[in-house]
């Protein structure tokens, strides 16, 4: 995104708490990154990111540590080297172990507490027996949360670009949701006594669908398009973060159109009535979000 795209949306979000910095790209590739922190964080806005930590630079650690970014999520979805790298294709383990010490190095060199660390990890099939040692893995990095969560979405809407088709067969073949519980369960408490003994905050997401009582109002269900937004790098709006692309799904361009314009749009509250009814939008009738997996 254009940093003079960014200001500009920001400064049309009256009432700003939180900013999110995170899309299916690596934050730290964009040239300005730590600009739009550093715009952000100066109107008081709580700034948060998402890494792989596999392009952090001496140079980036310290501008992660002064830019005012309150919180860094680290994406590590196993400890083991050999899924990892399995799972981010044309990273090394040792890069981003390497990386977390220079950060935390930097902080304490700079005598700052921010950002605060934390671990994220996606839960699937090659990485549940793992679990545990990804405890132990935050607890080695001196990193005291770990947020583990399933696969966010199935790719199952009918209007699935083709492009995609992979990714919803990478789901199938990956998802925990349609697995015997009592095998997840057994890690999961491991886990659970690992983190305990070890003082690591853990956060396991539900094994099985939750589904909504009828009449569940929307934003019980999801309250994404009444309190959040999730802008792509073009502009353009949609929904929440767990549809990822645009061209699953979009508002239209809050670059081009304002964001008053789009949030108020009758296509942002049609969507909003539907989702408000026991027959949710296509897109998120097998959302992790949703049905309360996540």
């Amino acid at each position: 995104m254009d940093f003079a795209v960014f200001t500009r949306l920001i400064d049309q979000f009256p009432g700003l708490k939180e900013l999110h910095l995170q899309g299916l790209g690596e934050p730290m590739m964009h040239p300005q990154l730590f600009d739009m922190i550093d715009y952000a964080a100066g109107k008081g806005i709580r700034v948060t990111s998402t890494s792989n930590l596999t392009l952090l630079s001496p140079r980036r650690a310290e501008r992660c540590v002064t830019s005012g970014l309150v919180e860094l999520n680290i994406s590590v979805d196993s400890a083991t080297p050999s899924i990892y790298e399995e799972i981010r294709v044309g990273s090394r383990f040792e890069r981003v172990a390497r990386n977390v010490a220079l950060l935390s190095e930097t902080r304490r060199r700079l005598n700052r507490d921010q950002p605060r660390l934390k671990l994220v990890a996606v839960l699937m099939r090659k990485t549940l027996d793992g679990l545990p040692d990804l405890v132990r893995l935050a607890h080695s990095w001196s990193i005291g949360e770990l947020f583990v969560q399933h696969l966010c979405h199935d790719f199952a809407e009918s209007s699935l670009p083709a492009e995609y088709w992979p990714m919803r067969q990478f789901v199938d073949e990956q998802t925990l949701l349609s697995q015997p519980w009592e095998p997840i369960e057994q890690k999961f408490a491991e886990a659970r006594s690992v983190a305990e003994a070890l003082g690591v905050e853990l956060r396991l997401p539900s094994p099985r669908a939750n589904p909504h009582p009828p009449g569940t109002p929307g934003p019980t269900r999801c309250d994404w398009p009444w309190v959040r937004g999730y802008v792509s790098y073009q502009g353009l709006a949609m929904p929440c973060c767990t549809i990822a692309t645009p061209d699953r799904f979009n508002f239209g361009s809050m670059a081009q159109q304002g964001v008053a314009a789009v949030w108020n749009s009758t296509a942002y509250d049609a969507f909003r009535d539907q989702l408000n009814s026991d027959e949710p939008p296509e897109i998120c009738r097998t959302c992790s979000v949703y049905h309360r997996t996540f």
